[in-house]
């Protein structure tokens, strides 16, 4: 392996969706890039807005061809659902071949036992989510959900996003942050002291005493005004923005 790809990259929130183009185009060429300089890639979470089952798209879209050809080069990419594609299953990973990932994944990232998760089961701060969350991870909700036509879904699925953002824009910041107590038991739970998580869209590098020992916490960025990416080596981790002109220059 060369030097240039002793790296691995962390992204999260991503939310493509067809009304923001100019993001999808950032990632298109991310992945373009990435595929040569990075041994792996892991999306933790809400890459897609929505996802209302591997049926919504077609083989040939955009995303999932670049993800497609990303995956041929030879570069693993490991994909995990978010809050907002939770209904991601084998069809995706066939499509694009990608490998999905469980909730509260550990990996040896150059030595350092590192637990990743997308972060929302970590708001326990916010009970109605939470009891949200339960129901909808549920799998026979999700088969009674995945029966319905497409239509259905989708009415359903503006619907919940109407009444989260109305209720999200009610709620204190703190509410929807994680919460310490269960940061720390869950690293405790698989003996961890470096935790990567997206889902907060708050961008930060976390250094903490866990049991007596150092511990951090690394929050991925989302990409509303631009990309975020956590490029990690033998030696550091690294928070990025990114932009196309980034991606230009590189």
């Amino acid at each position: 392996m060369t030097a240039q790809r002793a790296q691995t990259l962390f992204i999260a929130d991503l939310h493509l969706d067809e009304q923001r183009p100019e993001i999808v185009e950032l990632f298109l060429a991310f992945l373009q890039q990435a595929q040569h300089e990075a041994e792996a890639l892991y999306i933790l979470g809400d890459l897609f807005e929505v996802w209302l089952g591997d049926d919504t798209l077609p083989p040939e879209h955009p995303v999932l061809a670049a993800m497609r050809e990303f995956t041929a080069s030879g570069t693993p990419l490991y994909v995990m659902h978010g809050n907002r594609d939770f209904l991601m299953g084998d069809g995706l990973a066939e499509l694009t071949g990608c490998t999905l990932l469980p909730q509260e994944t550990v990996i040896d990232l150059y030595g350092e036992p590192t637990l990743l998760l997308h972060g929302d089961s970590l708001c326990t701060d916010d009970a109605e989510y939470q009891a949200f969350r339960s129901m909808v991870l549920d799998p026979k909700w999700q088969a009674e959900f995945l029966s319905l036509p497409l239509e259905q879904r989708l009415a359903k699925a503006r619907e919940a996003r109407d009444h989260s953002k109305q209720r999200n824009s009610m709620l204190a910041d703190e509410i929807m942050d994680v919460n310490g107590d269960a940061v720390a038991s869950v690293m405790r739970q698989h003996g961890v002291l470096r935790m990567i998580h997206g889902h907060t869209h708050r961008p930060a590098v976390h250094e903490f005493e866990l049991d007596g020992e150092p511990a951090d916490r690394i929050v991925l960025g989302d990409w509303f005004d631009q990309g975020s990416v956590l490029r990690c080596t033998p030696d550091e981790c690294r928070l990025e923005g990114l932009t196309m002109q980034d991606l230009q220059e590189s």
